[in-house]
């Protein structure tokens, strides 16, 4: 089976809504649908093979009954799998969080730091996001703004569109706004340092935890550059590596693709229908669906209608 479809582990967090379901045919797994790990190893939300003879078992049994052969040379580096994949719907403001680098949080976690990349799949009008600083400032203003409730006044807010793509490198403070779909592609790392949450409670009545000296330890207080090296990728890290696949069903309806022993390849279907034949086998895709491509796979073809990320780790 080299074709794997995959079912993702849902989150309910607070600021979560509805979308994933309804649009994407996600499954309900609370009162809402936040986050959908769709490629996943991580013990906090592992995704799970669907078709085949591996249905049932999770990405990462099936990678240590095959050996990392599947993941291709380039991941030999890593210890563990590398990347996290995940829906995002905010129908309420993300905590405004910054994440450690991995020097840092594997001194105080346990486990890998997180630069990651978001590709805004839909936008309500007037949606916004913070991503850095508007300026420089002082660790000792970043400090105080915290404590007094004013530091969104010195964050950097951007306008989102549909297809637009941030790059957050660790210690990057951020947050997602409100009406806005995601998909994040990131360092396999659950770490998040939160700075700011509206004073907002959990489901246990109480205000959730801040990460305040953390958050100051790994913040970069200027603001983000603008790094152009990424193209002709839309996103291009030591961790992974993000293209744009676009068929108009009509024109351009098929492409051909080949999955060398260098990489696995994962393709995260945000929109349209198809199919995709890779070693005379023939799989279906729908919009929302998480394809994944052992290294090794060989050369594919994907026809139909659709607009999906493709990620691969480089060497």
């Amino acid at each position: 089976m080299a074709i794997l479809k995959l079912k993702p582990t849902g989150k309910d967090y607070i600021w979560g809504g509805h979308k994933l379901v309804e649009k994407y045919g996600k499954e309900q797994t609370g009162d809402r649908l936040a986050e959908t790990w769709e490629l996943s190893c991580h013990p906090d939300g592992p995704s799970f093979i669907t078709n085949g003879p591996d249905a049932g078992k999770s990405l990462k049994e099936y990678i240590d009954e095959n050996g990392k052969e599947c993941l291709g040379t380039n991941c030999e580096r890593f210890e563990d799998f590398p990347i996290l994949i995940k829906f995002i719907d905010a129908q309420d403001n993300l905590s405004i969080q910054v994440h450690p680098d991995n020097k840092y949080a594997l001194k105080n976690e346990g486990q890998y730091g997180k630069t990651e990349m978001w590709y805004v799949v839909d936008a309500e009008e007037g949606a916004y996001l913070y991503y850095g600083f508007q300026e420089e400032i002082s660790k000792e203003e970043f400090e105080k703004r915290i404590e007094e409730d004013t530091l969104t006044d010195v964050l950097n807010k951007a306008p989102v569109h549909k297809g637009d793509v941030f790059f957050i490198q660790s210690g990057t403070i951020h947050a997602i706004g409100k009406g806005i779909v995601i998909a994040e592609i990131q360092q396999n790392s659950n770490v998040t340092y939160r700075v700011y949450d509206y004073g907002r409670v959990g489901k246990d009545g109480k205000k959730r935890e801040l990460h305040i000296q953390k958050a100051l330890d790994v913040t970069n207080t200027a603001p983000v550059e603008k790094d152009s090296s990424h193209y002709p990728h839309i996103a291009d890290c030591d961790y992974f590596t993000v293209d744009k696949l676009y068929l108009d069903g009509d024109n351009f309806a098929t492409l051909k693709g080949v999955v060398s022993e260098k990489s696995f390849e994962s393709i995260l279907v945000l929109d349209g229908e198809g199919t995709i034949t890779n070693q005379n086998e023939t799989v279906s895709y729908n919009k929302g669906d998480s394809l994944f491509l052992p290294a090794g796979s060989g050369e594919y073809t994907i026809s139909g209608k659709c607009d999906a990320l493709v990620t691969t780790v480089r060497g």
